[in-house]
């Protein structure tokens, strides 16, 4: 149950889908410093897709584990104020389960086996064994144990053994005399009676399973030897007769009037709140069970909880735009952006801290703040954040490129004990080598949209190391391409092919006005399915800017 009030405590640290080296490095660094900073373990970095090869490479190059992957960031069940109430057992009675009701102030208590939930318990259950006609073997049919009995009358144990369980027989009041007694009490049932000698002899003798004596009368020692040689359990009580009568309902475990696990509307902690509000309201129970990913017990929530649903909090790096953002983003409590690429239009219920330098990597605005906090970068972080800038920069040759990028990456590399061209190579090596992906998979490893008027435009970008690869690229994209247009509502479509070892990019395009765009924005014709532009490597500062000043003329 820890884990997820921890969970509530946590603030998300996430990048972009299809999240790149920058994306993901700079989102772990993020949130280490945050930590630092704060002192705390709250923040965690998390990913909102699945990582590239370039990426896997900077991760098992430092030894740093993959963020989590997070497709969906909507409030969920963990999110929302869960009442914890310990699971009881079947088997207590229902005198108990009421007064721990009272005690912690709830109408459903929660049966368990181990951490499994078998049933739930409710106040209205409670008042059956008052309200409801049950006939005089209820005790027995609910298998009742003496030690239920026991403690219910307060009584005390005169022979036999407690332990024992009342499946067998029914439950009577000895008000007549001996005679009539005969014909009424059968084997195996339990009698109530006051201190009278031959009643009791007489039950005895009858084979009752249990004698209850009330008002506190003290059992003989000749009965007591009779009935221990009969195996017949006494007790007794201060109660009299007709309030032990009214009570003995309340030794009936808990069990017997459960509803069972399989007639329980029961959620998960995973299950997002969107989606469980309307089986709630046509579902009129007080209390609803919750269960973990692998079914155990976690608590229990109200309807009225859901009015105090927890957003959950996230900061976004390396974007501001909500389509480029984890699926949810407009229900959760955004707290800070960190970016360098232009404004969208994602917006906040609350004012952020929002930091936005026209920089060529997200990694660099980390690495001031880790200066201006006056914290020191270990090596494994320096070699993150220096990573980000090599891959955003295309080792420094790409026009996005300032003179804080290559200083931050030549202090972080000092740190990190790496050569920045030898190790950028060795990363953009690893990225280009895409023989066992999908045509789907290199298409989309480094895709964003963008919203152009009211034309949603979708870019792709891959880099690559030479001709040869740029050719195999091709080869799986030329037939993917058109497939992808109207896919999730994209109107028009563009693909890199980027060769870092030439600085010229290789465009495919697919779409409405697709390729008159890209004739109008870089004045070059296409060259069989292709366009070549030769020192254009940035998808931020030098292909997008122009596509969309096509577009708007």
């Amino acid at each position: 149950m820890e884990e997820y009030k921890e969970k509530a405590k946590e603030i998300m640290v996430i990048g972009h889908k299809n999240p790149d080296t920058d994306s993901i490095c700079s989102a772990i660094c993020y949130a280490d410093l945050k930590n630092k900073i704060t002192g705390t373990d709250n923040y965690v970095p998390k990913r909102a897709g699945h990582l590239n090869e370039e990426t896997h490479f900077v991760l098992n190059r430092f030894g740093v584990e993959a963020p989590e992957y997070i497709k969906d960031v909507r409030p969920q069940v963990m999110n929302i104020e869960i009442r914890h109430t310990e699971g009881i057992d079947r088997e207590i009675s229902v005198r108990n389960a009421w007064k721990l009701m009272d005690s912690l102030n709830v109408v459903t208590l929660p049966i368990t086996e181990g951490r499994k939930l078998t049933g739930l318990v409710s106040i209205d259950d409670i008042a059956k064994s008052y309200f409801e006609t049950f006939d005089n073997r209820v005790l027995s049919n609910a298998k009742t144990s003496f030690a239920n009995i026991v403690e219910t009358l307060g009584g005390r144990v005169i022979t036999g053994d407690e332990s024992e369980i009342f499946d067998k027989g029914k439950m009577l009041i000895a008000a007549a005399n001996p005679d009539m007694m005969e014909s009424m009490i059968d084997e195996g049932d339990i009698v109530i009676l006051g201190n009278r000698y031959e009643s009791q002899l007489c039950a005895i003798e009858m084979e009752a399973k249990c004698l209850i004596i009330c008002e506190g009368a003290k059992v003989s020692n000749t009965i007591a030897k009779i009935a221990k040689s009969h195996n017949c359990i006494i007790i007794e009580t201060d109660y009299d007769t007709y309030t032990v009568a009214r009570l003995m309902n309340q030794a009936i475990p808990v069990g017997f009037f459960m509803t069972p696990r399989d007639r329980i509307v029961c959620f998960k902690t995973t299950d997002y709140v969107e989606d469980i509000q309307e089986i709630m309201t046509k579902k009129r129970f007080r209390d609803f069970p919750i269960e973990d990913e692998n079914g155990n017990y976690v608590g229990t929530i109200s309807r009225r909880n859901l009015l105090r649903s927890g957003r959950k909090k996230v900061i976004l790096v390396d974007h501001n735009e909500k389509n480029q953002a984890v699926n949810g983003i407009e229900d959760t409590e955004i707290l800070e952006i960190i970016d360098h690429h232009r404004l969208g239009p994602i917006q906040t219920i609350t004012p952020v801290f929002f930091r936005n330098q026209p920089l060529g990597c997200t990694g660099t605005i980390i690495y001031k703040m880790y200066q201006e906090a006056g914290i020191n970068i270990e090596p494994v972080i320096a070699g993150l954040m220096c990573s980000a800038i090599i891959s955003d920069t295309l080792i420094f040759k790409s026009p996005t490129c300032t003179p804080d990028d290559i200083e931050a990456a030549m202090e972080l590399a000092d740190i990190a004990g790496i050569d920045p061209e030898v190790y950028g190579r060795q990363m953009f090596g690893a990225g280009s080598n895409l023989d066992e992906k999908t045509d789907r998979e290199i298409f989309y490893q480094d895709f964003k949209k963008f919203a152009i008027n009211d034309v949603t435009v979708g870019v792709g970008q891959v880099n690559a190391m030479g001709p040869e690869d740029i050719e195999k690229i091709k080869a799986k994209e030329v037939p993917f391409i058109d497939t992808v247009t109207g896919d999730g509502g994209l109107d028009v479509v563009y693909f890199l092919m980027t060769d870092i070892s030439t600085e010229c990019s290789y465009v495919l395009c697919s779409g409405k006005n697709a390729d008159t765009i890209m004739s109008q924005a870089f004045g070059v014709d296409k060259q069989q399915d292709t366009y070549i532009l030769k020192n254009v490597v940035s998808r931020k500062k030098q292909f997008l800017p122009a596509i969309m000043e096509a577009m708007e003329q």
